[in-house]
């Protein structure tokens, strides 16, 4: 792992999905900010509608694809719609709200790096349709253009925001398709249509077309049960971001090639929502030392290999359990960080 990889982006670190409750971009921008000095994110507030949520933002990244909404979600078009606009607007104050908390945090300068999302290749292609109304996935020419369109667009706003910051900057490919995609489950525009399977290279190449086209680290994350390790173990990604809750004992191995593979982890430990109780961060923790411990590797791999955050969903939460998910979140990493070895699991 580089340098520049290793300042940014390492283990012993609280983060967050990137999805938030509320459609207050100011005030969650300054709890993320205060809450995760390790590596804050741009929240996302799907709550807001149209535009807001992970397919709109994707797509108000994308360079020359104008696209606008159908009512089955998003669609390219020959020129950019009202929700194009509306997508791109809400983005651009979501960036305000940021760098305003930022500044007021004295963050600018200090080599504080910043956490960006946005839908990755497969899940755009599967979700955004073509003119006609298929899917983007089922046009090898149009998916193509997707992907480099998104890595252009992703790159140039990483660009953006690494200045407006003056900090390093890491991306998250969020891919809850992806296992649809290669599994060929995506339904097609009529019970008598399906989409079919998208072998594992070609997906690994849209997928790499996107991470290669990136200067800063970038993660993969699928909050999907189960996840395509292997996919991405195989992408020049320079980590996987999954819930430990969806693993299975067979997908084991594939947490582990991941490691042997140079890749850290981001482990989604901290459900989002309390349940019937509350648990506290040693019980949270527990998870994640366990699955070190069963892969044989030593408990130092959690301070130097292991990121946090909570499991997928927040957005759903009250704003009292999203701000509280956030502090189980940085406790479970700031023990992995300083005491792993007398964490209690077997």
């Amino acid at each position: 792992m580089s340098a520049a990889v290793e300042a940014a982006l390492r283990g012993g670190v609280a983060t967050g999905v990137g999805s938030w409750p509320g459609t207050d971009p100011r005030e969650a921008a300054a709890t993320v900010v205060g809450e995760l000095p390790g590596l804050a994110h741009l929240v996302e507030l799907p709550a807001r509608g149209v535009g807001a949520d992970l397919l709109g933002r994707g797509c108000a990244l994308l360079v020359d694809l104008p696209f606008d909404s159908t009512t089955r979600g998003y669609r390219l078009a020959a020129r950019p719609g009202g929700v194009a606009r509306r997508a791109g607007d809400l983005l651009r104050g979501d960036l305000d709200a940021l760098e305003e908390a930022w500044e007021r945090a004295g963050a600018p300068g200090t080599g504080r790096p910043v956490k960006l999302q946005v839908a990755g290749p497969l899940t755009l292609a599967a979700g955004v349709e073509l003119t006609k109304g298929h899917r983007v996935l089922t046009d090898p020419g149009a998916r193509r253009d997707l992907a480099e369109s998104l890595a252009e667009g992703l790159a140039g706003h990483a660009a953006e925001v690494a200045t407006r910051l003056n900090a390093p900057v890491v991306l998250q490919l969020d891919e809850p398709s992806a296992a649809a995609v290669l599994e060929g489950s995506l339904p097609g525009t009529s019970l008598l249509d399906s989409v079919r399977a998208l072998p594992e290279p070609e997906a690994l190449d849209l997928l790499d077309t996107v991470i290669r086209a990136q200067s800063a680290p970038v993660i993969v994350h699928s909050c999907a049960a189960p996840p395509p390790l292997a996919l991405f173990r195989a992408s020049g990604a320079a980590a996987l971001a999954i819930d430990v809750g969806v693993l299975r004992p067979k997908d084991l191995d594939g947490v582990g090639e991941a490691l042997d593979a140079g890749k850290l982890l981001v482990l989604g430990l901290v459900p989002s929502t309390p349940g019937d109780g509350r648990p506290g961060w040693r019980e949270l923790a527990e998870p994640g030392v366990r699955l070190i411990d069963r892969l044989g590797f030593p408990r130092r791999t959690l301070a130097e290999r292991v990121l946090v955050s909570p499991a997928c969903g927040l957005a759903g939460a009250t704003p009292e359990w999203a701000r509280r998910a956030l502090d189980l979140t940085a406790d479970i990493a700031r023990a992995y960080a300083e005491e792993p070895e007398t964490l209690g699991a077997e």
